[in-house]
């Protein structure tokens, strides 16, 4: 693929990724606002209801005030995800695989503001029913990302189409870049 087309495909990534983190966080700034000191709002009583809770920790609240813990773990997780968006090919075959990093970048971002910024996650969405640990719009991208992830590895791409994440493989593709270069210099007189 060309450079242009590849530029592209990286300004609409960061583009959805900052459209996705704007409205997790437009909802948790509603929900500050809406739920805070309320009592939850019943959507589906018995099952389904808004829930406005502070989250100092991960689901089923391990972790518990480990806010540094946090940070680094998802500067972490945002480089891997943002390593595999660029090191993937920019064909359509691989287009969910980047679809999915740019939504796991998003909930990362999204959660990473909460905890930087007011020293918690805002979650607000509840699952009565089945007792569910409270959540917010960037748990959902995270979660199904990661869902999807899982079946795209082990349905949908072949073993050799996952080699692109090993540094044989790229090493291979460059050699192979550098050789079709030199090629394409001789055949066209070196010009």
């Amino acid at each position: 693929m060309e450079k242009h087309g590849t530029g592209r495909i990286y300004i609409r990534a960061v583009l959805a990724a900052v459209l996705l983190v704007l409205i997790d966080q437009g909802a948790k700034l509603l929900a500050v606002r809406r739920l805070k000191g309320q009592p939850s709002l019943k959507l589906i009583p018995g099952v389904f209801e808004l829930q406005y809770l502070e989250n100092r920790g991960a689901a089923f609240g391990i972790f518990q005030d480990q806010r540094a813990f946090f940070l680094i773990m998802t500067v972490l997780i945002l480089l891997l995800a943002v390593w595999c968006f660029a090191v993937v090919p920019k064909t359509g075959r691989y287009l969910p695989l980047r679809v999915c990093m740019v939504f796991v970048v998003a909930g990362a971002l999204g959660n990473f503001l909460d905890r930087l910024f007011r020293g918690y996650v805002v979650d607000f969405f509840s699952f009565v029913l089945i007792n569910f640990p409270v959540f917010n719009i960037a748990d959902i991208y995270i979660t199904v990302s990661f869902a999807v992830l899982v079946l795209l590895v082990f349905f949908y791409y072949k073993d050799e189409e996952l080699l692109v994440f090993s540094g044989k493989y790229r090493r291979e593709q460059r050699e192979k870049g550098t050789e079709t270069e030199e090629k394409n210099s001789r055949e066209s007189g070196g010009q």
